[in-house]
């Protein structure tokens, strides 16, 4: 989960049979340029180096990339530590190889804390050192600090992140219409019977056609739908398959998606697969559709000129709870900051991205949002994304992270994205849920 571009693919993660791939450099146009402006007393903390030059990897690249190199320009100029960022799309299904083979950079930005687990229990990463420890102590909740603790080492600290489970609408349409933000479940299908009626178009629009991740969109439907229908104590046993994935409450909780996404009174069920995640919810701005579920990064897919705002083109809400009242539940994303290799000036920029100076300086250059709940909400570059860190500050949240991204490889990018993919061209929520819980591995 993940990007705030596109979702970032992920490749089958074995070590063997993964030949001939590297990172390549995709970083875009912003060179991280020494600032004569830095306010240098903010960096003494990490020291002073000399030329030092630390390597860096992840998934990130074009604009997005262009944001992440411009944020840390300060700290290279007043610690004398050279960041050498190289983005690739592939870097989930090769970065195992890598390290396997002792060419892994020194830092790397993992989407993925089941991919962050199979490195550790490779022995790739190395343990973070204290003062990023601090700084997650101080910084962020628990749960985040725990998705990278495996088998009690803590390896890295989040980064940025996401929340899913918005429900896009145009707010003009809302107004002229008479619609309501639905507070329950009950009442966003009462506003999808009550659109359907209307008869001008069908209410709801999707895609989830992207690549080889075909399918992942729908995914987010369902982990949603666990996480109201049954609570974060059901959504907890499913992801760690505590209970099995054809569970009944499973099984319920794609069906109640299915509502949705299967029903030809409420969507195009023709077009779903077909359709790329990137484009799935653009039919609400020429009034061909209504209501579209996405990540808070969808934001960017909107296009020059689109105003996302309470009273502009486009806005969103949260997928409402199934009863009215109670604690705000949400899932969502973000990325894990491990290292590969030991060293001063490493430990110096993990340190630093564990910061919440680093934090209010990604977030200000737009696009994203961050946990650290140290990040002054005022910096968002949308009213939008200042909710979004709003919600992920607010300590009656209940936050889960992606299910999918929590599964091992062989489910979560695998056979999940698949089985989706199959019951929206026709296959029984059971049928699915029965086929993805016998890929689960036996291990």
């Amino acid at each position: 989960m993940r990007s705030t571009f596109t979702r970032r693919v992920v490749l089958p993660i074995a070590i063997a049979g993964v030949a001939g791939l590297g990172l390549v450099g995709c970083t875009g146009d912003i060179a991280a340029e020494n600032s004569s402006k830095a306010d240098c007393s903010k960096y003494d903390q990490y020291g002073s180096f000399k030329g030092d030059e630390v390597s860096m990897s992840g998934t990130i690249v074009d604009a997005e990339a262009d944001r992440l190199i411009s944020s840390w320009k300060d700290f290279e100029s007043c610690t004398g530590i050279k960041i050498a960022y190289s983005g690739s799309r592939d870097f989930e299904g090769s970065i195992a190889q890598l390290a396997e083979g002792g060419n892994a950079p020194d830092i790397g930005i993992v989407p993925q804390p089941g991919l962050v687990s199979l490195l550790a229990s490779k022995n790739f990463l190395k343990a973070a050192p204290k003062s990023v420890e601090d700084n997650v102590d101080k910084f962020w909740s628990p749960d985040w600090k725990a998705y990278s603790t495996i088998n009690g080492t803590f390896y890295g600290a989040p980064m940025l992140a996401s929340v899913k489970g918005y429900i896009w609408y145009s707010p003009a349409e809302f107004k002229d219409k008479g619609y309501k933000i639905p507070k329950t479940l009950d009442e966003l299908m009462a506003l999808t019977e009550k659109i359907a009626a209307d008869g001008d178009h069908l209410p709801w629009c999707a895609g989830v056609e992207s690549g080889d991740a075909t399918g992942w969109p729908a995914t987010d439907w369902i982990e949603d739908m666990v996480l109201r229908l049954d609570g974060p104590d059901v959504y907890d046993q499913w992801v760690t398959h505590k209970i099995p994935f054809n569970d009944p409450r499973i099984v319920a909780a794609i069906d109640a998606a299915g509502e949705y996404l299967k029903n030809p009174k409420f969507i195009d069920t023709q077009s779903i697969v077909s359709t790329p995640f990137q484009e799935g919810g653009l039919p609400i701005l020429d009034g061909t559709c209504s209501l579209h579920h996405q990540a808070s990064f969808y934001e960017v897919n909107w296009g020059e000129g689109v105003k996302v705002a309470p009273d502009g083109d486009v806005y969103a809400f949260l997928m409402p709870a199934a009863k009215e009242g109670g604690d705000l539940q949400v899932t969502g994303g973000g990325e894990t900051v491990v290292a590969f290799h030991d060293g001063k000036a490493i430990d110096a920029v993990r340190a630093y991205m564990s910061s919440d100076t680093f934090a209010n300086l990604r977030v200000k250059a737009g696009g994203t949002v961050s946990a650290n709940n140290g990040v002054d909400p005022a910096n968002a570059s949308s009213p939008l994304l200042k909710q979004t860190i709003e919600i992920l500050q607010d300590p009656k949240t209940t936050f889960r992270y992606d299910g999918s991204d929590l599964m091992p490889g062989a489910v979560g990018s695998n056979s999940f994205w698949k089985g989706m993919v199959a019951w929206l061209t026709g296959a029984s929520s059971q049928k699915v849920a029965d086929d993805i819980e016998a890929s689960w591995p036996a291990s």
